[in-house]
């Protein structure tokens, strides 16, 4: 396997070359992959510091089909996905890590193979499927970290359903915690309390949503607010969290530039900024995904011959969960 097939941000197909694989590479014949919001970003130009042709995508699974001298941590056959920094592998983050995003800074995984080096990569748990296993890198990790010293009884808001959200639920309710879910979709809504949501709240015909809120915490707000909006709905945010309580800060949906009043965090309120985690941050997620045999919610699945028409339904925003394309043969 000297080439692969793989997609450019303008949308395009094209035959890349594979290199040697080098002490401690492995190669990862790609079986899918999962769409972000970001990926949209990139295709449509948003991101202008990244290079114009390079391959979309940062998630996704695949099957080791070779692997270089050096390595110990994989062997062919084994079921892996690639963390999204590639740099992150343990502790902090640290700002030379965005060199090292997928399909962004470096090449991306939206093509029928890659190599990566052995550090990068860990397994999937084994009850789930190649494309459940793609959901995991960037959405799941973000939510894990997002929800890293969440105690039971704890009342976590979420807001929307995308991919990150739809984790959020999941895991906190694992972690024994109280969830509010918002969506502008009834129908949505109704999913998100078949996952276990407590309370749900549809911000269209609750614009005060903040309000709500502290009316179903008694005044209180939650222990921490999953931000996944950005601009717009960062100060209603920050009215729903209780003090001393955290916001998460996640999103750019509707934009990074938004004023901030000083005053409404000056009850020790943190802003988090989580900007999704390190392989030792997926590691332990997958033992507790394992453990609990937790299944990833996917909207829909797309051959790989129609990657454009899966980017522009996830464009859309009608999807509930994660939006995915398989390289396996219809």
């Amino acid at each position: 396997m000297k080439t692969a097939t793989a997609v450019r941000r303008n949308l395009t197909y094209d035959t890349v070359p594979l290199p040697d694989l080098a002490w401690g590479d492995v190669l990862v014949a790609i079986k899918a992959v999962s769409l972000n919001y970001r990926d949209l970003l990139i295709a449509g130009g948003k991101y202008t510091h990244f290079a114009d042709d390079v391959i979309l995508a940062s998630d996704a699974a695949g099957e080791v089909v070779a692997v270089g001298e050096g390595v110990t941590r994989f062997k062919t056959g084994d079921r892996v996905a690639a963390n999204f920094f590639l740099g992150w592998i343990d502790g902090g983050y640290q700002r030379e890590y965005g060199k090292t995003s997928l399909g962004g800074a470096v090449p991306g995984v939206l093509a029928t193979a890659r190599v990566f080096d052995q550090r990068t990569l860990v397994r999937i748990p084994d009850h789930l499927s190649y494309e459940e296993g793609a959901t995991l890198p960037c959405a799941a990790v973000t939510a894990w970290h997002a929800l890293s010293g969440t105690k039971p009884g704890d009342t976590i808001l979420i807001l929307g359903t995308g991919g990150v959200a739809v984790f959020a639920l999941q895991f906190a309710k694992l972690h024994g915690a109280r969830v509010i879910i918002t969506s502008s979709s009834d129908e949505k809504l109704a999913k998100a309390k078949e996952l276990g949501a407590d309370e749900t709240i549809n911000y269209r015909t609750t614009p005060e949503w903040e309000q709500e809120v502290l009316r179903l915490t008694n005044g209180r707000g939650a222990d921490n607010v999953l931000e996944l909006g950005g601009a717009g709905t960062l100060a209603k945010s920050i009215a729903s969290v209780r003090a001393g309580g955290q916001v998460s800060v996640i999103g750019v949906i509707n934009g990074t530039v938004e004023p901030l009043n000083i005053s409404a965090i000056l009850p020790n309120i943190r802003l988090q900024g989580i900007y999704v985690g390190s392989v030792a941050m997926f590691e332990e997620m997958n033992r507790a995904i394992a453990l609990h045999r937790l299944r990833p919610v996917i909207d829909r699945v797309f051959p790989f011959d129609e990657a454009p028409e899966a980017l522009r339904y996830l464009e859309a925003a009608q999807h509930f969960g994660k939006v995915a394309i398989s390289f396996s043969p219809a």
